[in-house]
């Protein structure tokens, strides 16, 4: 969605250029959404240590610092990345005194999404629902008037269990009607841990489960979703080729990036949305041209894996 402040009809011709872009899949969405549990892990990848910071705030201020850094580097603008995946932090704070989301649709021609899980439950039936998001549907308004497009949340699959997994999948599509209600797009991300032993099998139970959610959504609505890299190449097809799917995006999940690609590129119709495999060998103590140069590296290598298939 456009921006408050701009006319019913310009917001909705921004959400179908939106909607095109991402449909068109010409390249992958990046995923900056680490959150509290997770960015500590994000910077010191990025080479800054715990020390660096005294509380939460300090914290927040480095990895937005390094967020806004990816997103005003010259490589990464819609020409190869579509979108962008926003931890809530991110879409309320600016760049350049421009919010977030404005700035990344506006400069860069990069949809804006929202993170808006709150993390994971204890593992029951061998997988992790999400837990409880309070104050979901003020979220959801602020997000939308912010100019964001849709959302994403996640759960986790760490075994082929078939009661598990139809929770996950119950659990992803109640919230995403939520998500729909509020005129936004989401990504449903029901994660197949990699290392498991019965990860095809799992694959299996997860896909039947999708496609029978799909197939019940409304008419004229649909999801996106967002998935490990199958064990068999294509395994998805069925997914990517739906009506009621926008996009399916994957999740390098622990692989390298080059391993990532490889196995992205083999799959058609699926695009990255990549974390960790973005930023992997991005450093705080690089130059800005060191910095813009591993990054145009990164993009262009993840970008070719996405419209290879």
């Amino acid at each position: 969605m456009a921006p408050v402040g701009q006319s019913e009809g310009m917001r909705t011709m921004v959400n179908k250029e939106m909607t095109a872009q991402i449909a068109g899949g010409r390249g992958f969405i990046a995923a900056l959404d680490q959150s509290g549990g997770s960015t500590p892990k994000a910077l010191k990848q990025y080479g800054v240590a715990e020390t660096a910071w005294s509380d939460e705030t300090g914290m927040f201020d480095l990895i937005h610092a390094m967020r806004v850094r990816i997103i005003k580097s010259p490589a990464f603008t819609g020409d190869k990345v579509v979108g962008a995946i926003l931890f809530e932090q991110t879409m309320d704070r600016d760049v350049d005194g421009i919010p977030t989301a404005t700035y990344l649709w506006d400069k860069r021609h990069v949809v804006p999404f929202l993170k808006i899980d709150k993390g994971l439950e204890a593992e029951v039936d061998g997988c992790q629902l999400m837990k409880p998001i309070p104050g979901l549907d003020a979220l959801l308004d602020r997000a939308a008037k912010a100019g964001v497009f849709g959302t994403k949340e996640r759960s986790v699959i760490s075994a082929a269990n078939a009661k598990g997994i139809q929770a996950v999948v119950d659990q992803q599509f109640a919230v995403g009607a939520q998500v729909a209600a509020h005129g936004l797009m989401p990504i449903l991300e029901p994660e197949v841990t990699i290392s498991i032993s019965d990860k095809a099998e799992a694959e299996a139970m997860l896909r039947d489960a999708l496609l029978k959610g799909l197939d019940a959504l409304p008419a004229g609505q649909q999801v996106m979703l967002k998935l490990s890299l199958p064990t068999v190449d294509n395994f998805y097809a069925p997914l990517v080729d739906h009506p009621k799917v926008l996009k399916v995006v994957a999740l390098s999940g622990g692989h390298s990036r080059a391993a990532a690609n490889a196995i992205l590129a083999r799959n058609r119709g699926m695009i990255a949305s990549f974390s960790r495999a973005l930023t992997e060998g991005l450093s705080a103590q690089q130059t800005d041209a060191e910095f813009d140069a591993l990054l145009a590296e990164a993009i262009g290598s993840i970008h070719a894996a996405s419209v290879a298939g």
